[in-house]
């Protein structure tokens, strides 16, 4: 009878794509007494007491029985790149398309980490989750599509878009480790960032304190050009500045040339007055700086 009981008042999470954000988030539901599944294509998600659920676009008795029975859902896929190669262009979002004929429980947490690049170019100015969405590159109206989709299900879903991810093992130091790094400069250009234990602190806040429909952004509030984190982080390495070409140079692909062709500046006061949510890492300078001594004392 004992176990039956504790069986019974037990919390489960679903990881829809156990990625950086979400392997960050893991341990600490875990901590909270969640027990875990999480989905994966082919590869093992290699994570301590967590059910693995092979996803490969379609709905499995196991991924059904998850979603129907989750006390929280946390959604880090990124939508489809073209339309949904599944089924049909109705949904840009790959677990939604598997997902959309079940009921989640009605008590549950959802969550969908979509990005800012649904505001597409603001010139630097200020975005809110109240200015309109406008994205002009691909994956900002992905986006977009994917959190529509969300929205219209009706279900207790929570929106968080984010801005760049750093954190551990993703961060500038890596790459001039590695001499590869180099500054692109446009000029007027900022970038936007949230260090990966702020957004994870976040979504703690907000499972703490649903409302559900609602849209939050998660951005440090300081934004940069991204050479001013990139000669920081070679300060701090006490290693040489790397050499600076301009965004319009052969050297610079297309595809990063898109990084650059949208600048705004993100305001995330809604989740701070909202879910009474701060940032451990206010700044880049904060972030980098704990990573760096993180890294300096074997702590990472």
């Amino acid at each position: 009878m004992q176990n039956s009981v504790k069986r019974q008042s037990s919390k489960s999470a679903l990881i829809l794509g156990a990625g950086y954000t979400a392997r960050r988030l893991i341990p600490l539901l875990q901590t909270r007494g969640y027990t875990i599944s999480a989905t994966k294509r082919t590869k093992s998600i290699s994570l301590d007491n967590v059910t693995e659920i092979t996803f490969n676009g379609t709905l499995c008795h196991a991924l059904k029985t998850a979603f129907e029975t989750a006390d929280v859902i946390l959604n880090s896929m990124p939508p489809f790149k073209t339309a949904n190669p599944h089924k049909n262009s109705k949904f840009a979002d790959p677990a939604l398309a598997a997902l959309s004929p079940l009921t989640p429980k009605p008590t549950c947490w959802i969550g969908y980490l979509s990005a800012t690049s649904v505001y597409g170019d603001l010139g630097g100015a200020w975005a809110s989750e109240d200015s309109p969405i406008q994205p002009s590159l691909q994956r900002g109206k992905a986006r977009a599509q994917a959190e529509i989709a969300w929205i219209e299900t009706g279900w207790p879903v929570h929106i968080f878009r984010l801005a760049g991810i750093y954190g551990p093992a993703r961060n500038p130091f890596e790459k001039l480790r590695a001499g590869t790094a180099r500054a692109v400069i446009k000029e007027g250009h900022i970038v936007n960032r949230i260090h990966v234990d702020d957004i994870c602190s976040a979504l703690l806040k907000s499972i703490d304190r649903p409302n559900p429909q609602r849209i939050y952004n998660l951005a440090d509030g300081h934004p940069a050009p991204p050479q001013d984190v990139l000669y920081y982080a070679a300060d701090l390495l006490g290693a040489a500045r790397p050499p600076a070409i301009r965004v319009d140079s052969p050297n610079v692909t297309a595809m990063a040339r898109t990084f650059y062709a949208e600048t705004k500046s993100i305001d995330a006061s809604r989740a701070k007055t909202e879910l009474g949510w701060s940032p451990q890492y206010p700044t880049y300078q904060d972030g980098l700086k704990a990573i760096y001594t993180a890294k300096s004392a074997g702590k990472l």
